[in-house]
């Protein structure tokens, strides 16, 4: 009976750099909305406290040899009660780190809107093992598309050749063990120095340098390094100091010594290219103060509320006069104009804070009525210039990312309002970039050069160096991370 073709799901996941504009592309088209990915230069508090991550992603250079759990090997066979909530899947598709790392982080965030497709996707697969997560990863489309969309041209046929190799691989290897064994023959001392030189080599191509993702997140009380090639699932890196499980203080306390210790190892490698980077999962800026401009114009009207009642012949001559001036202005937005209606909030948390402020304002003694307003005012103006900001920030782009096909059954829907729809114009040129093919064009251009009698004196021509004597360096690029089979 002949063997079934291979069935591939779409096709091969293909490598995309590790680059933050790269990441938060790739999680608008998994559907995931108010988040954004950010990298990190530094650990260190006045770094990461005024950020709050969700998650971080840490990209490092390792040996494709080494064993990324050696250090943990007492640990391998142990069953952890407190990880079996954690989602986590075990890296299986090789270049598919990337989005195993930012799915792992992901769905273990409480309180993010992963959009509709992974949010099913977390439900069908909650009661399986991490090995079949990672199956499951590799047969969902809107994962692998979105994944590729984000590659380089060269990195996708990269894929597809590495994919070809492999099956003819496999196939010379199958029908080498079923044909029947050759007549041996003597060995001699040429044929032996040929040996290992073929296998030196062959251990030569196989320890090669690659990049790797590790995720780390807090979830369910505790923080979690979440590493797609351990084969005993999350490992716990400390407990958080609170009585909420799904509180994120104080979680960076906690992960800054583990991040510092791997980075500290990865720099001692000695590589002489770029050896890690960090990337943290981040409230989107155009959320977050958007609603904390919205969560000010609804303090302002509970606190109006209560100067109402308390000064019924009126407080308006109570207060300052320039912030009463300015107050009509203070919460109206270019978006919204109308200071005085409610506009769209996006936190899911929205609601309770909210009725937070409003039990403080009704709480509030009648002294302190007015310096309330005031601050409230104040705080209002600053609010309004940083939304401002951000949406000049979009509107300066003025460009939508590439839209998910409609007629993609896993189509996700438009993107959200305003900076949500739009993507930074540096982001965007640079995504324009990495995904044009450019090999039609210098595949033509070195063909008429070659037309003209051009090729052998450009190649002949050596390229300018330096005052130092030093050639000039090339553009610089950013990691991409291959995955590695264990």
């Amino acid at each position: 009976m002949d063997e079934p073709s291979r069935d591939l799901i779409g096709e091969p996941f293909a490598v995309v750099e590790s680059d933050p504009g790269v990441f938060t592309t790739l999680i608008r088209r998994l559907g995931v909305r108010g988040l954004e990915v950010i990298e990190l230069y530094s650990v260190e508090p006045y770094e990461t406290d005024h950020l709050n991550p969700y998650g971080l992603i840490l990209c490092y250079l390792c040996d494709s040899g080494e064993d990324t759990t050696n250090e943990f090997d007492a640990d391998e066979e142990l069953d952890d009660p407190d990880a079996r909530p954690v989602w986590f899947a075990n890296q299986l598709s090789d270049d598919a780190c990337a989005s195993q790392a930012i799915l792992n982080v992901l769905l273990n965030c409480k309180g993010v809107d992963v959009g509709p497709v992974l949010r099913e996707f977390a439900a069908d697969t909650a009661d399986m093992s991490p090995v079949m997560r990672g199956l499951a990863i590799s047969n969902l489309p809107l994962i692998r598309q979105a994944q590729n969309s984000l590659a380089r041209p060269a990195d996708v046929r990269g894929a597809w050749h590495s994919l070809a190799s492999s099956t003819l691989d496999s196939a010379k290897s199958k029908a080498k063990a079923t044909a029947s064994p050759p007549s041996k023959k003597r060995k001699t001392a040429s044929s032996s120095s040929r040996s290992r030189r073929k296998s030196s080599s062959a251990r030569a191509e196989e320890k090669l340098d690659a990049y790797h993702y590790i995720g780390y997140v807090p979830a369910h009380g505790r923080v979690w390094e979440l590493n797609g090639l351990r084969t005993a699932g999350p490992l716990d890196v400390g407990e958080i100091d609170s009585d909420n499980p799904a509180s994120r203080a104080g979680w960076m306390e906690i992960v800054r010594p583990v991040l510092q210790r791997r980075m500290q190892t990865v720099l001692q490698s000695g590589a002489e290219h770029i050896q890690y980077n960090l990337l943290a999962i981040v409230d989107d800026p155009y959320f977050r103060l958007s609603d904390e401009l919205e969560l000010l114009k609804r303090e302002r009207a509970a606190i109006e509320r209560r100067l109402g009642q308390s000064f019924a012949e009126g407080w308006s001559d109570k207060v300052d006069p320039a912030l009463l001036a300015s107050a009509s202005e203070a919460f109206a937005t270019t978006l919204r104009p109308r200071a005085s209606e409610a506009g769209k909030v996006f936190a899911p948390d929205f609601g309770a804070r909210k009725m937070e402020k409003e039990l403080a304002v009704l709480d509030m003694p009648e002294r302190k009525l007015v310096p309330a307003w005031e601050n409230c005012v104040r705080a209002a103006l600053s609010a309004k210039v940083a939304v401002e900001e951000e949406i000049a920030k979009s509107r300066s782009a003025q460009v939508r990312t590439s839209p998910i096909p409609v007629s993609a059954p896993w189509r996700v829907g438009p993107w959200h309002e305003a900076k949500s729809g739009r993507i930074d114009l540096f982001i965007q040129a640079d995504h324009v970039r990495r995904t044009f093919d450019y090999e039609p064009f210098i595949r033509e251009f070195i063909t008429a050069l070659e037309n003209e009698g051009l090729l052998d004196q450009s190649l002949e021509d050596k390229p300018e160096a330096r005052a130092d004597g030093q050639p000039r360096p090339g553009p610089s690029a950013k990691p991409r991370a291959k995955g590695r089979k264990k």
